[in-house]
């Protein structure tokens, strides 16, 4: 078993893999994991930049702020779920399961947010046991992946462009729920600039809508000629 998954409070441990469809089923399971995953994707924020800023002391802000945007976007979190053996440890609902939730990248990148989260305050909230269980996980991840010029997140781009037309608000994004199970959601997400609807998106991750919000934006720039 991945030291990951080893906890002195295994009721922490069973939350933090509990989805709500199972406790949907199962209404005397308790709590779900979606606080222990929002808890759980700050600590993966700060502790993968605080990854990328002791590797790459040449970076610039920018630069680091695109790795780290590949770093912990769901596919490469799902990645990471795989790796430690989340699949078939998460407690879903069955009817979830039957429509593929133990392969699901927004499900399994959100059981691994929990997990973390759960395992920090397992660890008196001390995030030291956490920096030795990531990192062979972010040395894992190819250089292709995180090479900010091969795969520049298309926000950065967009807030990148907007700067360098004299606007100093960065995007607004304005993301909600449209509708889907509860395992499968769906998203839809409209990016405003300067006050202005630029781009629209949809996706299983409030992430991934904002990520074709401004794919789509970008798209409509380039058509004006301005990118």
């Amino acid at each position: 078993m991945h030291k990951l998954l080893t906890f002195h409070n295994e009721k922490l441990l069973r939350q933090a893999l509990t989805h709500r469809s199972y406790v949907n089923e199962n209404p005397g399971e308790g709590e779900h994991n979606e606080r222990l995953e929002f808890l759980g994707d700050a600590i993966l924020n700060f502790l993968s930049g605080q990854y990328l800023y002791n590797r790459y002391p040449e970076k610039g802000e920018d630069e680091l702020t695109r790795r780290r945007s590949a770093l912990v976007e769901e596919k490469q979190l799902a990645k990471f779920a795989l790796e430690v053996g989340l699949d078939f440890r998460m407690r879903l609902g069955k009817g979830t399961i039957r429509d593929g939730g133990l392969q699901n990248p927004n499900l399994l990148s959100s059981t691994f947010e929990a997990v973390i989260g759960a395992y920090y305050l397992d660890n008196d909230c001390n995030v030291e046991p956490l920096k030795v269980i990531l990192k062979p996980l972010f040395d894992s991840v190819s250089e292709d992946v995180v090479e900010p010029r091969s795969n520049v997140d298309s926000k950065n781009r967009l807030q990148e462009l907007t700067q360098a037309q004299g606007i100093q608000e960065p995007p607004k994004y304005v993301t909600e729920k449209a509708g889907g199970p509860d395992h499968a959601p769906e998203f839809i997400s409209k990016v405003f600039v300067d006050g202005k609807e630029l781009g629209e998106g949809r996706g299983k991750s409030k992430k991934e809508a904002e990520k074709a919000a401004a794919e789509d934006a970008l798209a409509k720039l380039k058509k004006r000629d301005l990118l």
